[in-house]
């Protein structure tokens, strides 16, 4: 089935062969997440391989995400695991010690960023174990003292969140830093950069590209991230709603309208979002999902994201190809009754903006097969995909690396690379390159954009309606090359 709205697969043990890979981008993979919080670069420069070899094997673009681990706050280890009951009292210390039961009711602990205990205050939280258990601080003068508010069992290396307290921390870690290095390395399309908190996060990573193009996606998944989200919008490439840590450090019933909400700022924007954790997390394990994880996947294409993500789902799930082909056929059922056609709805954000809306509009109206989008930096494919028009955004870069960066936004496929510069050639081209896999539909019609001089970004100032017999005429074209 047909769909616009993306899905990125997170792949992992179940996932990173060849086979695996083509049979994910089958069933409707768009991109692929490598995640370095887990892996040695080795084991991921293996998969990335695979990606770009199952993309050969297929005649299709996708794209790859590396998601920047980032400073995850954690429990020391442990002498064993503590069975903590509501009135209990645990101690964080700064210096680096093994965990243990200091008496009845009482337990010490470190952390791995200690500076942190500076900042906390009385009556503020601690979460323990990624949320699962909550501790309100009752001390702060000499040792950090917080009182268990719930039962759970608190083993080593758990995560620990502040949802109270503004950490002002470096969020890109010196191994932060030698990952990023690798994507540029080895030329990844986007990096997802952990527990922002403001522009200035986003700034620092971008440094760190040392001019590389690559794409910077801000997780969201901080309260002060939620706060400064205007700054970050204006420092990043695209936003993840990170539901995961987001859902800890916000109120749970919170969560949904932060979704709504910075979904709707980046759509307004032009600018990629995705959505992201535990989708379809049973599928982990089951074959079919619950009704709940299919609401929670239809909600957020009918709010607008332009990606949905899979987690554990496709990186060590029993039956990854199966999820990804869930998730396909979620969206497509959904996209039925999707809100299309906002041109009228949006403010133009520039002078370009006319040209995309009134090829997305004139699309539309024509019943139109395809708009067939020859963009030099892409910008142009993202303000149509902005306009939300019910006809396939079919994309034409003078770059790979452009045509790559593409695959995170909502409505736009990305067909291949154009090196012609006649107007003819290049009309003859993308209808060749659609005849080649099999997507072209004689009949048309097919409103085609490009731009003079060519090559310079925002230069699009042509627009042709390709009917049937100027399709037969072009794919017959033998003028100068």
């Amino acid at each position: 089935m047909e769909k616009r709205t993306k899905i990125l697969a997170t792949l992992g043990p179940a996932s990173h062969s060849i086979e695996t890979i083509e049979g994910l981008i089958k069933a409707g993979a768009n991109m692929f997440r490598l995640n370095f919080s887990h892996g040695s670069h080795e084991y991921h420069l293996d998969t990335l391989n695979n990606i770009r070899t199952a993309m050969k094997n297929l005649n299709t673009t996708v794209g790859v995400l590396q998601d920047i681990s980032g400073p995850k706050v954690r429990v020391g280890d442990l002498k064993e695991p503590f069975e903590l009951l509501r009135g209990d009292e645990i101690t964080f210390l700064k210096e680096e010690i093994v965990g243990y039961k200091k008496e009845d009711k009482k337990y010490v602990v470190s952390i791995n960023y200690p500076d942190i205990l500076d900042k906390v205050k009385i009556d503020e939280y601690i979460y323990l174990y990624d949320g699962t258990i909550r501790a309100k601080v009752i001390q702060i003068e000499g040792e950090v003292i917080a009182r268990i508010e719930n039962h759970g069992i608190l083993s080593s290396k758990k995560g620990v969140n502040f949802p109270n307290t503004v950490i002002d921390i470096n969020v890109i870690t010196k191994k932060d830093e030698k990952d990023i290095a690798w994507g540029v390395e080895n030329n990844v399309d986007y990096f997802a950069i952990s527990f922002v908190q403001n522009g200035n996060d986003m700034k620092r990573a971008r440094e760190l590209l040392n001019g590389y193009k690559g794409k910077l996606i801000a997780k969201i998944e901080k309260f002060d991230a939620v706060e400064n989200i205007d700054d970050i919008i204006e420092q990043s490439d695209g936003l993840m709603v990170a539901r995961g840590d987001l859902g800890i450090e916000v109120p749970y019933y919170d969560v949904p309208t932060i979704q709504k909400m910075l979904i709707k700022k980046a759509n307004n924007v032009g600018m990629p979002v995705i959505t992201a954790t535990q989708m379809l997390l049973s599928m982990t394990q089951n074959e079919r999902a619950t009704r709940a994880e299919i609401s929670d996947v239809a909600n957020a294409v009918l709010d607008g994201t332009d990606v949905v993500m899979l987690s554990e789902e496709s990186a060590v799930g029993e039956d990854p190809i199966n999820v990804v082909e869930t998730m396909s056929n979620i969206i497509s059922k959904t996209e039925d009754i999707y809100n299309f056609d906002k041109q009228s709805k949006l403010e133009y954000l520039d002078e370009f903006d006319v040209i995309q809306a009134t090829v997305t509009k004139l699309a539309d109206d024509l019943n139109a097969k395809g708009i067939l989008a020859l963009t030099s930096s892409g910008k142009s494919a993202i303000k149509m995909s902005r306009y939300r028009p019910k006809t396939p955004i079919l994309t034409f870069t003078h770059k790979k690396k452009v045509l790559n960066s593409l695959t995170a936004v909502w409505g736009v496929q990305p067909i291949g690379t154009i090196k012609e510069a006649h107007a003819s050639k290049m009309f003859q081209k993308m209808l060749v390159s659609l005849e080649q896999k099999g997507l072209l539909q004689k009949e048309g019609p097919y409103v085609a954009t490009v731009g003079y001089p060519v090559g310079m970004p925002g230069s699009t100032n042509t627009i042709k309606i390709l009917t049937e017999s100027e399709i037969e005429y072009y794919l017959n074209f033998k003028g100068k090359k």
